[in-house]
């Protein structure tokens, strides 16, 4: 299994902060935000990582992180030359993840306490060709992409539908995703949405309308740290997780 971070976009949420740097590298707690889910990752032993960022970041990455052994892991990096969406930024990972690979996705705004160890057995047991996300229950679903089950018991989403004005569940599709070699065909045939990005909700929503897309729900505390209120609350819920 390997781990793949994505660390670049414009984190315009939190300017004038990310005016002096990537907002995947601002302070929760004691360490930048993506320490974390490095960590959580080292955890549930996936060492092999792509760290994924813009340009004008990598320097700032390469010098936190270096190769990653000090950390536990070794880190290869990869430039998103724009944001052009979180499916384009997975796509490349490609040559880094090879067939027969499977590997996670994070994005690197995602914090949470949950290990990731039993998720990942999940998905080690899917047939070849499928995805797993992960989901978290939220007061307010209709922010996020929310997930429709299928109705016949059988741990599958059928769909997701994006910021819905009547989300069909209470739960939000975290950035943590799960896939293996085949998600490269995916992204390949999905077109630009109107924002002009390749959306990552298209590509799963491949893999939900032929069955495979299946789920796992976090147990404890996730938050997407985008805005200054979640990345306060994010410091005072993470502030004793890394030494």
């Amino acid at each position: 299994m390997k781990g793949v971070l994505l660390a670049g976009g414009n984190g315009t949420r939190l300017a004038p902060l990310t005016r002096l740097m990537n907002k995947h590298l601002l302070p929760v707690g004691r360490h930048p935000m993506i320490a974390y889910g490095v960590e959580r990752l080292r955890q549930a032993g996936v060492t092999d990582l792509l760290l994924v960022t813009g340009a004008r970041s990598l320097g700032l990455y390469g010098e936190y992180f270096e190769d990653g052994r000090d950390f536990g892991v070794r880190i290869t990096y990869r430039v998103q030359e724009q944001a052009g969406g979180i499916a384009e930024a997975v796509e490349l990972a490609k040559g880094f993840i090879v067939p027969g690979d499977r590997f996670v996705v994070l994005l690197g705004d995602n914090l949470f306490l949950d290990d990731l160890d039993s998720y990942i057995s999940n998905f080690v047991r899917q047939p070849a060709g499928s995805a797993r996300v992960l989901l978290s229950p939220v007061e307010d679903p209709h922010r996020y992409g929310v997930p429709v089950f299928a109705s016949d018991g059988s741990g599958r989403v059928e769909r997701i539908e994006e910021k819905p004005s009547q989300p069909q569940s209470g739960y939000a599709v975290t950035g943590i995703y799960m896939y293996d070699h085949t998600v490269f065909d995916l992204i390949e045939v999905i077109h630009p949405s109107s924002r002009g990005e390749l959306e990552i909700t298209d590509v799963n929503n491949l893999y939900a309308v032929q069955g495979k897309l299946q789920y796992d729900i976090l147990s404890k505390w996730w938050c997407d740290a985008g805005t200054f209120e979640s990345l306060q609350e994010a410091s005072e819920r993470m502030k004793d997780v890394l030494p």
